[in-house]
């Protein structure tokens, strides 16, 4: 496998991570398990974008790989999960509806690279 001369971060090498999910919640016990992994979602640098959609900005595709890992390590024993990686540049192209008023994209996180 060649070795890549670039390296930098760019629009196709920047990830995000998109969790989707529907879990049960008919009863206590499946109420805390939802919230422990909405929870632990949070603690892996999640961000709700809706209640059951949460995302995540990852610097490479390696990076990505990692938090998939760790997301498939907390799945509940039950309900239904769905992880869907794109480029920083499909995102771009995301549009958010607040009503019927249109919202600008968020900024990125910015990314500190140290060789």
């Amino acid at each position: 496998m060649p070795v890549e001369r670039h390296t930098g971060l760019n629009q196709y090498r920047i990830m995000w991570l998109f969790v989707f999910f529907d879990l049960p919640t008919n009863t206590k016990k499946e109420k805390k398990v939802a919230a422990g992994f909405r929870k632990g979602l949070m603690k892996d640098g999640f961000t709700m974008m809706q209640y059951s959609v949460y995302i995540r900005h990852c610097a490479s595709w390696q990076s990505a790989q990692v938090h998939i890992k760790r997301v498939k390590n907390m799945l509940p024993y039950s309900g239904h999960i769905n992880i869907l990686q794109i480029t920083d540049k499909q995102y771009g192209s995301i549009v958010n509806f607040w009503g019927k008023k249109s919202k600008p994209l968020a900024s990125q996180p910015q990314q500190l690279e140290m060789f």
